[in-house]
């Protein structure tokens, strides 16, 4: 039978991070601006190592390449998805992803960014930049080179539990006090459109204007459509959130024993509260893995809640 796959974490000091991934989920994070947990990744800049077993060691990128029975045989390039939380103590930068076709010709064949946010931890009358004002494509060259930050920003409000699908070409920006976990697809490619005039280092950070006014939708999605309330769902159940071209992404809360039939290339699963075992294994708040193609049942119990994503083959 094909193990279940815990992995190392992967952790990056920024320049807006902060402690949290210690104090709430008892992670060894290498300082006190540690601002993104790369709990499943196989990209080059964060590629995570499995904790245990016959694989102990081995990178997500070699299992992919060298066992690709273990994710369905699915024939793509590279494992396709990045799971993160991001614990934002201060404002990250404004900013805004390509798609494929973009990053593939500007950034030697990256992969574009399609990513969702959900919202595990934020104070009272938080709020994300989603979206712009800007209602053509000349407005949003004028505010953009002319700084018209105040009139082309939008704020919505967020509590915890909202889920938030981000398309390539949304405006976006987290900030401070909210933490949160993301599925994305597997790359590192952010375009700055503003940075509050911050300095690392003495200098300011590199902004990337021209590509950012290639690639932002004009006008943005409504507020309304933008983000969706996923706190209070039926539990031992399967939520589905949202399913693109790229994930789907379900929430799952555990009272009881519960048995999911795994059908999919692989299932990544991240505990984001409470505790419980997983076919016999013990689990904790904290604690991400891969379920592997052709695993057969998922035994779950405890008392907590998981977000799961794979992909359509």
């Amino acid at each position: 039978m094909k193990p279940i796959l815990f992995l190392n974490p992967v952790f990056k000091e920024t320049i807006w991070g902060g402690s949290k991934l210690r104090e709430q989920f008892g992670y060894d994070i290498p300082g006190e601006t540690t601002g993104e947990c790369w709990a499943i990744s196989a990209h080059p800049n964060g590629d995570c190592t499995v904790k245990e077993g016959t694989y102990k060691g081995m990178t997500l990128s070699e299992l992919w390449e060298k066992h690709p029975e273990l994710f369905g045989n699915c024939g793509l390039d590279r494992f396709p998805l990045l799971t993160k939380i991001i614990d934002a103590r201060e404002n990250l930068s404004i900013q805004v992803h390509p798609d494929d076709k973009y990053a593939g010709e500007h950034e030697d064949g990256s992969l574009g960014k399609t990513e969702c946010w959900y919202i595990l931890d934020c104070p009272e009358n938080a709020a994300l930049i989603i979206g712009h004002n800007a209602k053509t494509q000349q407005e949003l060259e004028d505010m953009i080179r002319h700084g018209k930050w105040s009139e082309f920003i939008r704020e919505i409000p967020v509590k915890k539990g909202d889920f938030i699908q981000i398309d390539p070409g949304t405006v976006h920006a987290i900030k401070g006090g909210i933490m949160l976990l993301e599925t994305q697809q597997n790359s590192d490619i952010t375009y700055r459109v503003y940075d509050y005039d911050r300095l690392s280092d003495g200098k300011p950070r590199k902004l990337h204007i021209e590509q950012s006014i290639d690639v932002i939708t004009v006008p943005a999605l409504s507020p309304r459509d933008s983000v969706r309330k996923a706190a209070d769902l039926p539990a031992n159940v399967m939520n589905e959130l949202i399913c693109c071209d790229y994930y789907t992404v379900w929430k799952l809360e555990v009272n009881k024993e519960v048995s999911i039939e795994q059908t999919h290339p692989f299932l990544i699963m991240s505990v984001i509260e409470g505790e419980g075992c997983v076919n016999g294994q013990k689990i904790a708040k904290g604690v991400h893995f891969i379920v592997p193609a052709g695993f057969g049942k998922v035994d779950l119990d405890g008392d907590m809640e998981l977000i799961v994503s794979s992909i359509i083959k």
